[in-house]
């Protein structure tokens, strides 16, 4: 009888050590953080063009081909602010065009993604992205493009507060830029 007693002890001793083992996991998952963004900075991408093709390109006063800008413009009232990003490059027939915006210390990133590369060329596109719970204030800017290759990254500094819209450009000389 001494014998069944202790395999029943080993037997709850290793249940109640299971339960509480799974315990401080689920109780532990639960306390994570889901927005590890403390600023409460957030974006989304609110349209974009269809693909800039070289005819219409060539008829208009468009800009430059091998220029890739950002035109920004900050509302103070709203915590907004509102990105153009010109001649953005992605593939001819890119699906749906979406960016995930973050943000680090005084770094907004943006970043640009196509839902799929459906043709065999790439052209450039016009963006338009509104990011909120901006404040007023310095930070750099930058955009992780998925055409941009080894060719100089669109990042600049901007004033909020002191200069709040305004633009940036890098000139860009591989395809689908400059052609």
């Amino acid at each position: 009888m001494y014998h069944l007693k202790s395999i029943s002890m080993k037997a709850l001793i290793h249940s109640v050590l299971a339960t509480a083992f799974i315990a401080v996991l689920v109780l532990g998952c639960k306390n994570e953080q889901v927005n590890n963004d403390p600023t409460g900075i957030s974006g989304r991408l609110l349209r974009n063009s269809a693909c800039k093709d070289l005819k219409s390109t060539a008829t208009t006063n468009a800009l430059s081909d091998s220029l890739s800008c950002a035109e920004y413009q900050f509302d103070a009232s709203t915590h907004q602010l509102t990105i153009k990003h010109l001649n953005a490059g992605f593939n001819c027939c890119p699906g749906i065009l979406s960016c995930k915006v973050t943000s680090s210390s005084d770094t907004i990133v943006i970043q640009e993604f196509e839902e799929s590369q459906l043709c065999s060329c790439n052209c450039l596109f016009d963006l338009e992205i509104e990011i909120v719970g901006v404040e007023a204030g310095k930070y750099v800017i930058k955009f992780i493009e998925p055409y941009c290759g080894n060719q100089t990254l669109l990042v600049f500094d901007v004033d909020l507060e002191g200069d709040p819209e305004g633009s940036f450009c890098v000139i860009r000389n591989q395809y689908p830029w400059g052609i």
